[in-house]
């Protein structure tokens, strides 16, 4: 079960979405799937055995409060019995008002909260666990953005780079060059801008955001236009099979039967504009 809810109106250009997942699943069932993020978000996990596989092979949890860095790559993540786990979904565009360190520093990467925040990272987690209902959830975390804002007294939100995110679901087939000129920078400014918020290459955005377009439609989530579609088409198979091993491991064949219940819930909600 997915819940979501949108950020009140002064936190919008910080937040895309507030969520609240539950699986109520048995105790001796594991389930490993993969996730692939546009947006670096924080997990809170009020129950359960969720981890994130490492480089090493390892498998860790960084703590019951972490910072989930974007995707460039597919990453592993291991689910064991029931779990409970409230997430934040943070907008580029106004990484920098959270955060002193560049989204680059956590992008395919994850590390406890509390390195960014400290003790107002515990002070989340503590007060998230003992909230009763899903509105006082939402009321929690937003009280502590609002005084994270007011610590940081960090820069307004970027408009070039809330306009990028809108290009980036809407037109990921655009050339980076285009994309440069359309928010108003040097295609340099842009691709030193685009680290700093999204964590990565303007051209990983796009090409991240064209596979989770070509995703969603194979998983029925989209009906695009005939012209879309043949925007999204890959110049060939071969192209098709990199981009799809690239980004999740596997050819499109075996993506269209692969069961994947925690990245096909993330595509609906993306599908829903939810994500």
């Amino acid at each position: 079960m997915s819940r979501s809810y949108a950020p009140s109106e002064d936190l919008a250009a910080y937040v895309r979405r507030h969520y609240v997942f539950e699986a109520q699943l048995p105790h001796d069932f594991v389930l490993i799937d993969k996730l692939l993020s546009e947006t670096a978000i924080l997990r809170v996990l009020l129950q359960g055995d969720w981890a994130a596989e490492m480089p090493s092979g390892e498998w860790s949890t960084f703590g019951p409060i972490l910072l989930m860095g974007p995707n460039g790559i597919p990453w592993r993540v291991r689910v064991r019995g029931p779990f409970v786990v409230v997430g934040l979904a943070f907008r580029p565009c106004g990484w920098a008002g959270l955060f002193a360190e560049p989204a680059r520093a956590i992008a395919d990467n994850a590390a406890p909260m509390q390195t960014f925040w400290g003790e107002l990272a515990e002070r989340l987690y503590r007060e998230v666990a003992a909230a009763n209902d899903d509105d006082r959830i939402v009321k929690v975390i937003e009280e502590i953005l609002r005084e994270r804002l007011d610590v940081m007294r960090g820069p307004p939100p970027s408009v070039a780079m809330a306009r990028f995110e809108d290009i980036a679901r809407n037109d990921s087939t655009i050339h980076v060059a285009e994309a440069a000129r359309q928010v108003g920078l040097s295609v340099r400014q842009f691709e030193r801008h685009c680290y700093a918020s999204f964590g990565h290459s303007p051209k990983v955005v796009l090409r991240r955001s064209r596979f989770l377009d070509m995703a969603q439609a194979m998983r029925g989530f989209s009906e695009p236009s005939a012209e879309h579609l043949a925007a999204l088409r890959y110049f060939d198979q071969s192209h098709r099979n990199r981009e799809f091993r690239h980004f999740f491991q596997l050819t499109p064949g075996q993506f269209e039967k692969a069961t994947t219940p925690l990245f096909t819930a993330g595509l609906k909600l993306r599908a829903d504009g939810l994500a």
